[in-house]
């Protein structure tokens, strides 16, 4: 089985800086796309390959705030790295905030952002990972598991399903198994982190 590439997006509207981080990013084994502007990426379209993106903050159009705005907005998982010239405390505190993997000032050390771009590759495959493992469930399965995030008790879930509370108890067993989680603090974590919304009585 050939394994996904790892990709790199630049969004940078500086010609300079593009050619030179993907001239860096290519040396160190990363495919590599870059882009002038926000609204060009998201022409692009959306791409489930292990990625993460290097976004400049101050753009024309579009800016990198924005950019992350929107792309969370869309659930798109693509962590980000922020690489800006002008950077100021509250800029970072919003980009972190809104999940951002790192804040960076040019000119950054090529050690410290190539390490940040592994950091927010590996986070991408852990979180793609966690993903099949959600997809691997029945349908049955995601239901039990919607309700259990939701704070169901067993007898609760099966009177909601019309179903025995054995057979919740056995579902219930199989996405803990399937997803690899030890408690039901762990899946809510899981489940918070994949974007699956928990079902809950009105």
């Amino acid at each position: 089985m050939t394994e996904m590439a790892e990709t790199v997006y630049i969004v940078d509207d500086d010609a300079s800086v593009r050619t030179g981080l993907a001239r860096l990013f290519r040396a160190a084994g990363f495919s590599v796309e870059a882009f002038d502007s926000a609204e060009a990426f998201l022409a692009r379209g959306q791409c489930d390959q292990v990625a993460c993106l290097v976004l400049d903050v101050h753009m024309p159009g579009l800016d990198g705030l924005a950019l992350q705005a929107e792309l969370s907005a869309r659930q798109a998982s693509l962590p980000i790295v922020f690489l800006t010239g002008v950077g100021d405390i509250p800029m970072t505190v919003a980009a972190m905030k809104q999940g951002a993997c790192d804040f960076l000032t040019k000119p950054v050390d090529e050690t410290v952002l190539l390490e940040a771009i592994r950091h927010s590759l590996a986070r991408q495959r852990a979180h793609l990972a966690e993903r099949a493992r959600l997809m691997s469930l029945t349908p049955r399965e995601g239901e039990v598991l919607r309700w259990v995030i939701g704070g169901a008790l067993n007898k609760q879930i099966a009177a909601h399903l019309g179903i025995a509370e054995k057979t919740v108890k056995i579902h219930r067993g199989r996405v803990m198994e399937k997803l690899a989680v030890g408690s039901v603090a762990e899946l809510v974590g899981l489940c918070q982190q994949a974007g699956v919304r928990p079902l809950k009585d009105p």
